[in-house]
């Protein structure tokens, strides 16, 4: 595998750690990136290490040594990261040489909790395509699992909240009967998030074989981080953890060994900073209540809306 090196600014993106750097991509191992950052200055870090299964971008390991390898990595994420701060490791399933298979959210436990880190939440990503299995059900989704340093931590509902599926619902009965029974901001979206995977029609398709939907991403940066702070991703890959930073104002920092990514998570980042990245909207639903015919998917603070503008 290929490391590029080198000490090149390009439009704001720095290559090496710097304190006033905002957009960094560390063309190198993770690693010796995070050895080189200070201790407590992350709010949050947010990466898909590689599952271990013989991806062109991973040389793949027996399972001790990768929970060795990650180990080492996870320890440096939580030294770099900040008392109040989150760290989401995103992952799916090892498959052993016998081909049964392994959920890595589960062995990796052990390590996050060695630290004294809490599980906060482990989030079921959803999503609809993928590869066809023949002798087992093909796999659908993958995990995230949420971390603190402690019980102070930041997170932030009301920025990822999503449209209620019946927003005109009043309560039946009680001491609220007759009254809304929504959050006019949208409900909370749960911990099983149906979020399109990046696959060949997708408007975010790069040359990456497992990429991040910028929208998975962007959930995670805006309620478990303010505006000023910096989200890390030591495995880098094209770049959409740093794009989702700095689009929500955070500072994006990031590592990525393989030469062909680095170029294309340069490239994405550039685009972003001039506002012409296309990516899909992260407030675009999967389900949309008005298409499917819901007679009270419209709440009444959204129809006197529509009535007010059809009046001028």
């Amino acid at each position: 595998m290929k490391t590029l090196l080198s000490t090149n600014h390009d439009h704001d993106i720095a290559d090496l750690f710097h304190e006033d750097a905002e957009v960094i991509v560390y063309p190198g191992d993770c690693l010796e990136f995070l050895k080189t950052i200070p201790e407590e200055t992350v709010r949050l870090v947010v990466t898909s290490p590689s599952y271990n299964i013989g991806k062109s971008y991973e040389s793949r390991l027996v399972l001790d040594d990768y929970l060795k390898q990650q180990r080492e990595i996870i320890r440096e994420c939580y030294r770099v990261l900040a008392p109040s701060g989150s760290i989401c490791w995103e992952v799916g399933n090892f498959i052993d040489p016998a081909g049964g298979i392994i959920p890595l959210d589960s062995v990796l436990y052990p390590v996050f909790r060695s630290l004294g880190m809490k599980m906060r939440n482990r989030i079921v990503w959803q999503f609809g395509h993928g590869l066809h299995c023949k002798n087992r059900f093909s796999g659908r989704y993958e995990t995230i699992v949420w971390y603190t340093k402690g019980d102070d931590y930041v997170f932030n509902l009301d920025p990822v909240r999503v449209p209620q599926k019946y927003p005109g619902k009043k309560h039946f009965k009680g001491p609220k009967a007759g009254e809304y029974s929504c959050n006019p901001l949208g409900k909370n979206p749960g911990d099983v998030w149906e979020i399109p995977n990046v696959k060949s029609n997708h408007v975010e398709k790069t040359d990456h074989p497992c990429q991040f939907p910028v929208e998975l991403v962007e959930r995670l940066v805006l309620s478990m981080s303010d505006e000023g702070d910096t989200v890390l991703d030591p495995f880098l890959g094209v770049g959409t953890t740093i794009i989702a930073a700095i689009r929500h104002k955070r500072k994006g920092f990031g590592a990525e060994t393989v030469v062909d990514y680095v170029k294309t998570a340069r490239q994405r980042i550039r685009m972003e900073i001039e506002g012409v990245l296309k990516t899909r909207p992260m407030d675009r639903p999967v389900y949309d209540p008005v298409k499917n015919g819901c007679k009270i998917a419209l709440s009444p603070w959204q129809n006197h809306l529509r009535l007010q503008e059809a009046s001028k």
